[in-house]
């Protein structure tokens, strides 16, 4: 399972869904939008949008820190 996370360093719930994966020893690669243009990029490319974090599970886009639907997706509670 790939999971990539689209963040910004000031961005409180970028850190939640940091905490939350790790807390659960889900690995995952960060990428942060704010230094990085070419992940800022993608991420407008793959969602319309500016807003993170973004969460790409296996090509599934989650938007927001939505625990929910994260849990969900990695079959987690």
């Amino acid at each position: 399972m790939e999971i990539k996370i689209y963040t910004t360093s000031t961005c409180p719930y970028c850190t939640m869904a940091k905490d939350f994966l790790k807390d659960r020893g889900i690995k995952y690669t960060e990428f942060n939008v704010g230094a990085d243009a070419r992940a800022r990029d993608e991420m407008i490319k793959k969602t319309g949008q500016m807003g993170v974090p973004v969460i790409e599970i296996d090509e599934e886009i989650i938007i927001g820190f939505d625990q929910r639907r994260i849990s969900e997706k990695l079959g987690i509670k």
